[in-house]
């Protein structure tokens, strides 16, 4: 089983949202990502979110500044975080039985912190990040490098998803997936 990180397992998407605006705000670019495009591009990488925002309103920011930016203001966040515990609870209940994994859009340094913070980091055997690949959701390549470091078929995978862009990266990789919606109430936290 192989599971998406934000949204999927951990309630953190409205912070990301948060990190966002503040890290726009700081490069004169506030108020260019709207809520519901935000989430529209739940788990694409910072760097692919910046280049889409530049292409679509004709601005010149730096990707690597803004995902810098970005990852710093959401640090600020951390200790908000909340699992979504029946996923949480449906991966240990699967703990020792199958391999476990974890894909996801976001970096390295943020996902393994995401993780300590909600006690998870001991849950899974393998987690593949964004710069782990070369193309990130909803392109395959993070769910195949998952399954590949879970020595496991992609189509004997269930990924676990809430974004659109991982549930096609997921099915495009060949794996069963198990769309997570997202909690109650959170669109407006």
């Amino acid at each position: 089983m192989i599971f998406d990180c934000d949204g999927t397992l951990v309630d953190s998407m409205p912070w990301h949202f948060r990190a966002w605006c503040e890290a726009l705000e700081m490069f004169g670019a506030a108020n260019v990502l709207q809520e519901d495009v935000f989430y529209a591009m739940g788990g694409r990488p910072t760097t692919d979110i910046v280049a889409e925002l530049n292409g679509e309103y004709g601005l010149h920011l730096d990707a690597e500044k803004v995902a810098y930016a970005k990852r710093s203001a959401f640090m600020k966040f951390i200790g908000r975080i909340e699992p979504i515990d029946e996923v949480v609870e449906f991966a240990r209940q699967w703990r020792g039985r199958v391999p476990l994994g974890v894909a996801t859009g976001g970096g390295r340094l943020v996902i393994e912190k995401t993780l300590q913070a909600v006690g998870l980091s001991d849950l899974f055997d393998e987690v593949v990040a964004a710069e782990d690949v070369e193309v990130g959701k909803p392109a395959p390549d993070i769910y195949l490098a998952a399954a590949e470091r879970l020595g496991v078929a992609p189509g004997k995978c269930l990924a676990l998803e809430d974004a659109p862009a991982g549930i096609v990266a997921a099915q495009a990789a060949g794996m069963a997936v198990l769309a997570v919606p997202a909690p109650l109430g959170l669109a407006n936290a």
